[in-house]
């Protein structure tokens, strides 16, 4: 008697991983909504704008933040602002994913850097969660309207980044000490695979929203909405597309806002989305024509109405992470150079940047040759201030 065929082990776990992707995908599609209502549209907070001004951006400055002894390899800076100054946030350590990988912070005042000190480790953060946590991550700061500082850092308990979550910690003193406040409620899968890397947007209320991404096996950005109690309120998909991550947000007004992703997939440009409802609903757009290797990016709009995006451009002969853009573009589709902040040769990096404009200041900060964080302050002057 002939036995029924089976099918090789291989091909058995072929098809369980797929159906197990096409259940993530499934996820994705319905944006891992916690919440029971549908999302009501929020009212963004975008600077006023003076569609007509010209806009001059000028160097002031540019230094790299003193780091840590004994921490080789640094990646993944923030910025948030607090009274007199600026603050920096990034990990540091022997290498990405190592044992002794810490967070550090350092503060700006007068244009010149502190010292830095730890923020958060792998045993900080075991101890107040309740359970180990094996590695460390990017961090992103946000300063709330009742000036505390609020602190994200991806930590994974067991795989690798994949098994992310997000925790999220408070500062009451402008970043002199943290707690930790919560683990973020972002995905059904045991709470994991859900990772962060820009900096949030303002909501007129108060509250916030910080933009997330999900990343096992599909890739695909997400927003968290926050009240202006640090409480989050719902969990919200950004578009449909099933290979884009890290998204930067920036409203263009009380009711649109467009994000730009990092981009994981075979065209290799950034990608887009906006929304015209207060974030109800978004809308994949064209990726931009502008290289994307799937490296960060970050963006912000200035009063003019004028959109500043810093990215990585790959030139012939150059590799994916070697030069930092400046771009700036009026409608978010078109975009012209203003300068490569920083330049090498194939195999360097300068990546992963942070932008922070205050008045008529902007503050960057991006990864340095993976030794350092480096700082950049310019003058930004619009129409009839040139």
């Amino acid at each position: 008697m002939q036995r029924p065929a089976t099918l090789p082990l291989y091909s058995r776990y072929r098809i369980l991983a797929v159906c197990i992707l096409a259940l993530l995908a499934a996820a994705g599609a319905e944006a891992l909504r916690w919440t029971r209502a549908a999302p009501s549209p929020a009212t963004l907070t975008a600077p006023a704008s003076d569609a007509s001004g010209r806009v001059v951006v000028t160097e002031l400055s540019r230094s790299l933040i003193p780091m840590p002894d004994n921490t080789p390899s640094a990646h993944a800076s923030s910025l948030a602002k607090i009274p007199g100054g600026m603050l920096a946030f990034w990990w540091a350590g022997s290498r990405e994913s190592g044992p002794d990988v810490k967070v550090y912070a350092a503060r700006s005042r007068d244009g010149k850097w502190s010292a830095p000190w730890e923020v958060a480790s792998r045993d900080s953060l075991g101890r107040a969660l309740g359970f180990g946590v094996r590695r460390i991550g990017n961090p992103v700061a946000w300063t709330a309207p009742d000036g505390q500082v609020n602190l994200y850092v991806v930590a994974t308990g067991l795989g690798g980044w994949a098994a992310s979550r997000i925790v999220h910690l408070v500062s009451p003193d402008a970043g002199a000490s943290f707690t930790v406040r919560r683990l973020l409620p972002l995905s059904p899968l045991l709470n994991t695979s859900v990772l962060v890397r820009n900096a949030p947007i303002a909501l007129s209320d108060g509250g916030w929203w910080l933009p997330v991404y999900f990343e096992l096996g599909i890739k695909y950005p997400m927003l968290m909405a926050f009240d202006a109690q640090g409480e989050p309120t719902r969990l919200q998909r950004i578009g449909a597309r099933m290979s884009t991550l890290q998204p930067a947000l920036v409203p263009m007004s009380d009711k649109e806002v467009r994000a730009w992703m990092r981009d994981a997939s075979a065209e290799q440009r950034v990608q887009h989305a906006y929304s015209h409802d207060g974030g109800a609903s978004w809308k994949d757009l064209p990726a931009l024509d502008l290289p994307n290797h799937s490296t960060s990016l970050a963006a912000t709009r200035l009063s003019s109405g004028d959109i500043l995006m810093l990215h990585n451009h790959v030139a012939a002969g150059g590799s994916a992470r070697s030069i930092l853009r400046l771009s700036i573009s009026k409608d978010g589709h078109a975009w012209r150079t203003i300068d490569d902040i920083a330049s090498g040769k194939a195999g360097d990096e300068f990546s992963y940047p942070a932008m922070h404009q205050s008045g008529d200041e902007l503050h960057v900060t991006y990864t340095h040759q993976r030794q350092a964080i480096a700082y950049h302050a310019y003058r930004i002057r619009i129409g009839d201030e040139i």
